[in-house]
């Protein structure tokens, strides 16, 4: 389904919305241009495709991460994940990714397309021996899913068995990987995969501020603002990206 290529504008309108504010959850403001930097949408895109658009993401995550601060991208649908963690995974020893959502994303292809939004996190873990994956709110497991997890040796947490908070402890650094999807469509129906079962923001949020690691980079992907007529799930997507924003100022002991 079309439309999440239209996310990032549409998450910058919200977080500037006046029917909200700028404060995250620990009380300081999200101050794009003081404690945030905007560095505007990937150029070139529009024209490239497969490998192509791969690598025209990888390299700009890579040439914003010499800057030494973390990096938190707004999607777009998942299948950026790949790019911007082929850039980010080799800067560390050891890396676990986080990966809030409904679905697996092992695929090793889907529909023929290895780069699918479907497959990320297949593309990532063939590439880096180095890197763990930590799946939460899972409910759509299949076959091929299951048989992918226990290769790459996925932990899993199903929606219905969420992680305890001793479980989000890690003393290396840890990505975060948030699809929409992960929550209850009653919460963001603005997706493209609507998977009833989810997970409540508050749910969600709470999982987030748990997380006790250095966290270098994040990203929040799949906001589909077609299907998302109120705006609802664009605020949504601003509570988030501000949460994942006060994560990484805290890692990055940032004021």
């Amino acid at each position: 389904m079309r439309g999440p290529a239209k996310a990032p504008n549409e998450i910058r309108r919200a977080i500037a919305s006046p029917s909200s504010n700028l404060a995250m959850e620990d009380g300081v403001d999200f101050l794009v241009g003081s404690n945030v930097s905007d560095l505007g949408n990937v150029s070139g895109l529009s024209a490239a495709a497969g490998p192509d658009a791969v690598d025209v993401v990888a390299s700009a995550v890579d040439s914003a991460l010499d800057a030494g601060r973390p990096l938190l991208c707004l999607g777009g649908d998942h299948s950026v994940a790949w790019p911007i963690l082929k850039a980010t995974a080799p800067r560390y020893d050891q890396l676990t990714i986080i990966q809030f959502d409904a679905h697996p994303d092992l695929y090793p292809d889907f529909e023929g397309d290895p780069f699918s939004h479907a497959c990320p996190f297949a593309r990532v873990m063939e590439a880096f021996d180095h890197v763990n994956l930590v799946q939460i709110g899972i409910r759509t497991q299949n076959t091929v899913g299951a048989q992918q997890a226990e290769r790459f040796r996925v932990r899993i947490h199903p929606a219905s068995s969420l992680p305890e908070k001793a479980e989000l402890c890690f003393d290396h650094p840890v990505y975060i990987s948030l699809d929409l999807d992960v929550l209850d469509p009653a919460f963001a129906p603005g997706v493209s995969h609507h998977e009833p079962g989810g997970l409540t923001t508050r749910e969600l949020i709470g999982l987030l501020q748990a997380i006790d690691a250095p966290v270098v980079g994040a990203d929040l992907v799949e906001l589909n603002p077609d299907r998302d007529p109120t705006g609802v799930t664009a605020m949504v997507a601003a509570k988030l990206t501000k949460e994942l924003g006060r994560i990484l100022l805290q890692s990055a002991h940032y004021p």
